[in-house]
C-alpha cells in the first residue's frame, strides 16, 4: 500500500516520498510546517488512504508522556477501598489505557497520531524515546509488559514552538511541509471549492499572496484560512470585480477576519494603507 493524494487532500510529490519512505523504514513520521498547512488533516488522510484505522492523542502544555502510555488512578482505588469495595483487590480496574497502549493492543494495523509534540514539556520527546524506538514499555503496577502486535504507523506533528531533542529526532523520518506555491495552492482550492469561479479564485489568491509578503506581519494567514475566506466570499456573492478594482485607500479585503486573526496585524494593514494614501496625494499633487 502506498500512499497518494486523495480527493480530499492534495499531497505533493515530496510529501508523498515522505509518508512512504517513513512506513517503510517504520520510523515515526515527523511533519513541520506553519500552523494551517494540513498537517493534522495528513494523519487522517494517511488512515483514510490505506484503509487503517485512526487513533489521535491531541497534545496540550499540560499533557504527560506518561498518559499516552497508561495512567494509575490510586485516589479512587483509595477511596473504594475505604467503601469496602471489593475492586479494590484487582489493581487493573485502575489502570487507565493511554492512546499508544491502544494501539499496540491494536489487532490490526493503526495510524497514531501525535499532534503537536512541541506544546508539551521539552521532556516529553524524550521520555517516550524508548517507547516509540522499541513500541513496548513496562507497567509497574502490575507487572506486565506490553508490546505492540502489530507496529503502527506514527505521525508527529510540530509547529516548531520550541526545538525538540536531538536524540529524538534521529528516531524519526522528518519533513517540512512547505507553504503551497500557487499550482498546488490551486489544486487544494479545487478540492474544497470545486464549482468555485476562476477568476475569483485568481483574484482572491493575489490578494491572499500580497497580503502574506507584508513585512512585519505578526500572522500569515494559512491554507486553512483562503479556503474559508473564499467560501465567505462565494456565500455574500462577492464579484470578483470588487477584488481586481479594490480601493488601495482601503484598509484591507473584504471579510478580512477570515485572513487576519490580531489587531496588531490589521493596524499594520491599516497604516501601509495611509501611507498608500499619501504617496498617491503626493504624485497627485506633483502632477
Amino acid at each position: 500500500m502506498k500512499f497518494k493524494s486523495t480527493d480530499t487532500y492534495i499531497a505533493t510529490d515530496d510529501l508523498q516520498m515522505a509518508v512512504n519512505a517513513a512506513v517503510t523504514l517504520e520510523r515515526p513520521l515527523l511533519i513541520k510546517g506553519e500552523p494551517g498547512t494540513g498537517k493534522t488533516m495528513l494523519a487522517e488522510e494517511i488512515a483514510n488512504c490505506l484503509g487503517l484505522r485512526l487513533i489521535s492523542w491531541h497534545i496540550k502544555s499540560t499533557t504527560k508522556a506518561q498518559q499516552g502510555l497508561y495512567e494509575y488512578d490510586a485516589i479512587s482505588r483509595l477511596r473504594d477501598s475505604q467503601l469496602g469495595d471489593e475492586r479494590v483487590h484487582d489493581i487493573r480496574n485502575y489502570i487507565e489505557k493511554g492512546k499508544l497502549w491502544e494501539a499496540f493492543e491494536a489487532d490490526e494495523k493503526v495510524v497514531v497520531l501525535i499532534d503537536e509534540i512541541d506544546k508539551a514539556d521539552i521532556e516529553f520527546p524524550n521520555d517516550l524515546l524508548l517507547e516509540l524506538d522499541r513500541m513496548e514499555f513496562f507497567v509497574y503496577e502490575t507487572g506486565d509488559n506490553i508490546k505492540a502486535k502489530i507496529r503502527p504507523i506514527v505521525v508527529i506533528t510540530s509547529n516548531n514552538e520550541k526545538e525538540l531533542p536531538d536524540a529524538f529526532l534521529r528516531r524519526c523520518f522528518f519533513h517540512y511541509i512547505n507553504f503551497p506555491d500557487r499550482e498546488t495552492m490551486r489544486s487544494i482550492i479545487e478540492v474544497h471549492h470545486p464549482k468555485i469561479k476562476q477568476d475569483l479564485v485568481k483574484e482572491a489568491m493575489e490578494i491572499f499572496f500580497d497580503v502574506r509578503k507584508v513585512p512585519g506581519l505578526k500572522k500569515k494567514p494559512s491554507t486553512s484560512e483562503l479556503i474559508d475566506w473564499l467560501k465567505l466570499l462565494m456565500a455574500d456573492d462577492i464579484p470578483e470585480e470588487i477584488l481586481r478594482n479594490r480601493d488601495t485607500s482601503k484598509a484591507i479585503p473584504p471579510l478580512y477576519g477570515a485572513l487576519v486573526k490580531n489587531e496588531q496585524d490589521v493596524q499594520l494593514l491599516e497604516r501601509l494603507a495611509f501611507m498608500n494614501r499619501r504617496q498617491s496625494s503626493s504624485r497627485e499633487g506633483r502632477g
